[in-house]
């Protein structure tokens, strides 16, 4: 899905999965200025937007899902994460249920297997699961925005800002009347800085919750059973997670940033040692300057430096080591 904002004065277009929308409107830090303010909007309308309306939509998501939703109450926002049987994580899902119908957004292009999924489980359950990619967009509102909610709009609500489902002939009038308008890289550098985790940069084919940090927003481990939940019991009553994420603070005199998959080795072993992690996200802040995100192995010191190829690295501990 192409933005219409992508029309806008200084608009350069975002490449890779976030093509679609723009990166920043010519001035990446006022934009990130913007939001910290509680300012402004980000364009989010290329992630895909799924419903589920019926009766049984609530408890039977419960039974699909590593979040309690079984009693959600309209209104309140939630995450949760779809699993492999392996407890690995498949998908991501930014939740919330307006009374009668529960919406989700998912990143960009991964709705179609999430609904292909969640159809082959509907059995006699009385679900209807749809695809609204085409008629919603999704915009943010960081925290302290005190825009209004337009008519047709569904609000999810979280600690780091609102969500807002908006029907995407009225993305233009909203942007006309709610600016300015930050980019995806503005957003990025504040989800950085916030440690919050996103599917397919943060996981790989092998990623479980405990390694991001995921099992205080988007696992309830009271719940009844899912699939995965094998793993996720058997890795927070046994033991600890073979990976971990980290918050990093780069080196400013490189000209460029380690992209994703950079890997990392201990300063002290040489640009010859052993891979011992990989970047994940990579941003430049408006204050703290280039920080990213990092998956290591476990058992890596806390305050050991760290080698991002020719990039040097500090570290702090966002999973408990």
């Amino acid at each position: 899905m192409k933005s219409p904002l992508l029309s806008l004065p200084g608009a350069v277009p975002a490449e890779g999965v976030d093509e679609g929308v723009a990166a920043h409107y010519g001035d990446l830090f006022r934009e990130q200025r913007a939001l910290a303010d509680g300012t402004g909007f980000v364009d989010l309308s290329h992630r895909g937007v799924i419903t589920v309306t019926g009766d049984d939509r609530l408890s039977w998501l419960h039974l699909l899902l590593t979040q309690h939703v079984s009693d959600l109450p309209p209104g309140h926002a939630t995450e949760a994460l779809v699993l492999s049987a392996n407890g690995h994580i498949e998908h991501a899902l930014y939740l919330v249920d307006d009374g009668t119908t529960t919406w989700a957004h998912v990143e960009p292009g991964t709705q179609e297997a999430l609904i292909a999924y969640l159809e082959s489980m509907k059995f006699f359950y009385r679900v209807e699961v749809a695809d609204r990619t085409s008629e919603f967009a999704v915009v943010h509102l960081p925290a302290g925005s005190i825009a209004e909610v337009p008519d047709g709009g569904v609000v999810r609500e979280m600690p780091y800002g609102r969500d807002l489902f908006l029907p995407r002939g009225d993305l233009e009038s909203y942007a006309a009347t709610s600016g300015p308008v930050a980019g995806i890289l503005a957003y990025e550098a504040l989800r950085v800085e916030q440690h919050r985790p996103r599917l397919g940069f943060e996981t790989d084919h092998r990623t479980i919750p405990h390694e991001l940090g995921w099992i205080g927003t988007a696992v309830h481990l009271q719940k009844g059973c899912y699939r995965g939940q094998e793993t996720v019991a058997r890795v927070q009553n046994l033991g600890k997670p073979p990976r971990r994420l980290v918050f990093l603070h780069l080196d400013g005199s490189e000209v460029h940033l380690p992209p994703h998959g950079t890997e990392i080795r201990l300063a002290e072993e040489g640009p010859d040692g052993r891979k011992i992690g990989f970047i994940t996200t990579s941003v430049r802040h408006h204050e703290l300057g280039p920080i990213a995100l990092a998956l290591v192995k476990r058992n890596v010191p806390v305050d050991a430096p760290l080698m991002a190829e020719a990039t040097a690295a500090s570290q702090e501990a966002v999973v408990e080591v």
